[in-house]
């Protein structure tokens, strides 16, 4: 694998493309936008968060952006980092990175934590919030599968399509992650097989829930799409997203899942036009943090160890996109 090397990319000077990514720069993300599933599964936390409680929150996340910029004279030029990060516990970072004159692509999520259709993180003032900081991009979690109820599909899409003409008339780029769940009669159709889920059904659902929301006026610049095993699944999703002369672009997301896992994905989809990076989160940071929360390592060492795992994706996608990986992928893949 090619070793990476700064070729460009420095902290204290101006991006040219004020982070906004190219058809020849990668959008590599680091996702530390987590809210409700960080209380509950990382501190161990219920019920209302105290203000000692919130701030190791908050300096856990400041942290995992510093290993970002940590990280940042090891990229090439062809990169574009960028941090996904809430304001809920995350604002320091959101103002430090809108500083940085598109050093670091700032990402902030609009949909409340935890909920299982799309609500507004803060209601009717939504648009207050999302405007206050210098984003490059506005993101919004949602989940959706042909299967739902199609009354709840619809007023979810009609909200989405609210965010995708205030982020056109706003300047901002839009980014959907888009989740798509099995429903137990997908779960049914591959006897209780989540992984067959994965790679025989769920494709073929994302391509729909792609073209419902299209079709309802939701037009994302990016696609943040669950990881895809098969090369035509990827081109078919790639494809998808520009549809009917549409210029969206897609990037993997890490759902937590193992680092082979996770390679695989990114190995299936960087080589593919259309594909431009990714968004990774706790595949990242989580285990580091969870080491630093029981005393088994220090601030410092936890840093250490999410700059060497965010610089080990980078490098892994940008081999993939190149072809400079071993040929080790099954032919059936391909």
């Amino acid at each position: 694998m090619a070793e990476l090397t700064t070729t460009g990319t420095n902290p204290t000077e101006p991006a040219a493309e004020e982070g906004r990514p190219t058809s020849d720069r990668l959008l590599l993300i680091l996702a530390v936008d987590h809210r409700n599933s960080l209380e509950r599964d990382l501190y161990g936390l219920a019920g209302t968060i105290g203000p000692a409680e919130a701030a190791r929150i908050s300096a856990d996340k400041l942290l995992v952006y510093q290993a970002l910029l940590d990280a940042l004279p090891r990229l090439p030029a062809e990169v574009q980092p960028g941090i996904l990060i809430d304001e809920q516990y995350g604002a320091s970072v959101a103002e430090l990175a809108g500083r940085s004159q598109g050093v670091v692509s700032l990402a902030m999520p609009i949909e409340a934590s935890g909920e299982e259709w799309f609500e507004f993180a803060y209601g009717d003032d939504w648009t207050g919030h999302a405007e206050f900081f210098a984003t490059d991009f506005a993101k919004v979690l949602m989940r959706d599968n042909p299967g739902f109820d199609a009354g709840r599909r619809a007023e979810q899409a009609d909200r989405l399509s609210q965010v995708s003409r205030w982020a056109e008339a706003s300047g901002r780029a839009f980014i959907i992650e888009l989740l798509v769940p099995a429903t137990d009669t997908d779960l049914a159709a591959v006897d209780g097989d989540r992984d067959r889920y994965d790679d025989e059904v769920r494709p073929r659902h994302t391509l729909a829930v792609m073209e419902h929301l299209q079709d309802h006026g939701v037009d994302p610049a990016l696609w943040k799409v669950e990881g895809l095993d098969r090369h035509d699944d990827a081109v078919q999703i790639a494809g998808a997203a520009k549809r009917d002369g549409r210029t969206a672009d897609c990037i993997v997301l890490g759902r937590h899942a193992p680092h082979d896992q996770l390679d695989h994905w990114l190995r299936v989809a960087a080589p593919i036009p259309g594909w431009t990076g990714f968004a990774i989160g706790r595949s990242i940071w989580w285990d580091a943090l969870h080491a630093r929360l029981h005393h088994h390592c220090t601030a410092s060492e936890a840093r250490h160890r999410i700059r060497e795992a965010y610089v080990d994706f980078a490098r892994y996608y940008i081999d993939a996109r190149a072809g400079d990986l071993p040929d080790a992928l099954d032919p059936e893949y391909w």
